[in-house]
């Protein structure tokens, strides 16, 4: 298959061209300005908040005014994430995309499709003059990832339609109907470093391959963790061994995203060495067996290192201890029947990086119960304090709730069953959705949440599933046809 084979062309035309825009969080003027310049060429009521956001709205074709107005909706802003040999530069350089099968997907950076291909069928919408329609508003937030800023700034009035259509969601087939709300929890260690005793030896640990994943959607699939397995050979080693300090702890990115790669720097007493390098081999092969079945890619290294001064041991020693302790992971299930087994709240401990003075922390917590919420960060929040650390939880965001006899949900859900004879699994999702943030501000919204397929998003593996947009864009089609009147 050629690129020039992908179906719906109009959708993978415009994906193309989005992909030539660098747009990280927080940095995605030059995306606001090609979703500003492409409403006006064509012809289109164009608006920019103070945001940030676009809005971009089309005219019912003929027959068609009188319906409800549909805004759909998506996210300009990509995760930027690369393989470690990788040179690019997030900010200038376009992403690369190849097929693979029936997947497209990127050379060695994430893709950019969560949600740069729900923009696209927005803009593919658009820009067609052969399909039915009511009023629509096309909107493209900035900055969800990495707080959903976007959302959280738009004022009530902004949007002005009674159903909205999220373009966010990462399996075709099943139909969300509310999501999880969250929070980050940092904590951060001071500390004066001081010389290691003569004879230490150093040694640099370092761990990757892992399959990582979207903190959110992911939490479930057992993968594992960079920082709590560095975390946990390094707490069996000061529990093994007299003498053992740290010097370096670097590991994760970003706060919605399992970390994947990592290394520490312990100094140990020279006569020590070998034993813990063989410790290491040992654990590597236990680690390997753990996760075999999820993170099948995983690369162990040690080596020596130069000396350099350590973290003052006592800090060091709880700042080991509290990542050992805290919480990661699934907390708890969904009670309601409704929700199918669905995490209910979690916590995943997202990057650590140690400086000349600090250790800084970012876990990230999720819940559609916010009083749940609010019981995983102060969890959090204690391992961290008894440690010594301070530690802060932000504000967050809401959960979205779901919708007791959503008209929308009826429509969507039915002509599913029609284009594909087959039932949609309609269920709530455990990432973060901005429709959540919606429907504080407009709370009469009806509001639903598909699209196509992706796997690995926010990692460099990230892919589509190139047929499921084609159904995702048959699917979309037959619900705007058949949108009621007001």
């Amino acid at each position: 298959m050629n690129k020039s084979d992908l179906k719906p062309a109009v959708v993978f035309e415009e994906f193309a061209k989005i992909n030539e825009i660098p747009r990280p969080s927080k940095r995605e003027e030059k995306m606001i300005e090609y979703l500003k310049n492409w409403g006006v060429q064509h012809g289109l009521a164009t608006n920019v908040d103070e945001t940030g956001n676009v809005i971009i709205r089309k005219p019912a074709t003929p027959g068609m005014e009188n319906c409800k107005t549909v805004i759909l909706q998506s996210h300009m802003d990509m995760v930027c994430d690369k393989l470690v040999d990788v040179e690019f530069d997030f900010d200038k350089d376009a992403i690369k995309t190849y097929i693979d099968g029936e997947w497209l997907t990127a050379e060695g950076t994430t893709l950019g499709a969560d949600d740069g291909i729900g923009c696209a069928i927005e803009l593919a919408i658009l820009a067609s003059d052969d399909i039915q329609h009511g009023p629509i508003e096309c909107v493209f937030t900035r900055d969800e990832e990495t707080g959903l800023s976007g959302a959280e700034g738009m004022k009530a009035g902004f949007m002005t339609g009674d159903y909205l259509i999220n373009l966010d969601s990462e399996d075709e087939g099943e139909i969300f109907v509310s999501c999880a709300g969250g929070r980050n929890t940092t904590a951060k260690f001071t500390f004066q470093r001081q010389q290691a005793p003569a004879g230490s030896f150093f040694l640099k640990g370092a761990l990757k391959g892992l399959i990582g994943g979207h903190s959110g959607d992911d939490i479930n699939k057992k993968r594992a963790n960079a920082i709590k397995l560095l975390a946990r050979f390094i707490f069996q080693t000061m529990k093994r061994y007299e003498g053992v300090m740290l010097a370096q702890f670097h590991s994760g990115k970003l706060h919605n995203a399992i970390p994947r790669d990592g290394y520490f720097v312990i100094a140990v007493p020279n006569d020590l060495k070998e034993n813990v390098r063989a410790d290491w081999n040992i654990f590597a092969s236990e680690v390997e067996d753990e996760f075999h079945v999820t993170d099948t890619q995983m690369q162990f290294m040690m080596e020596s290192t130069d000396a350099e001064p350590v973290i003052d041991p006592a800090v060091a020693k709880n700042f080991i201890w509290a990542v050992q302790a805290v919480d990661n992971g699934i907390y708890a299930i969904c009670q309601d029947e409704a929700l199918g087994g669905m995490v209910e709240t979690s916590s995943n401990i997202a990057s650590i990086h140690t400086s000349e003075t600090t250790i800084d922390i970012l876990s990230s917590q999720r819940s559609n119960v916010m009083s749940n919420l609010d019981n995983m960060c102060y969890t959090i929040q204690a391992a961290f304090e008894l440690a010594g650390a301070e530690a802060v939880s932000g504000e967050g965001y809401p959960a979205w709730k779901m919708r007791a006899n959503s008209k929308l949900q009826e429509i969507v859900v039915a002509s599913y069953k029609k284009l594909f004879k087959k039932e949609p699994v309609v269920r709530g999702i455990h990432a973060g959705l901005e429709c959540g943030l919606f429907s504080e501000r407009y709370p009469n919204l009806d509001m639903v949440s598909f699209g196509p397929t992706l796997r690995f998003v926010h990692t460099p593996d990230e892919r589509l599933h190139i047929p499921t947009v084609q159904m995702v864009w048959d699917h979309l089609l037959d619900v705007l046809k058949n949108i009621p009147q007001k």
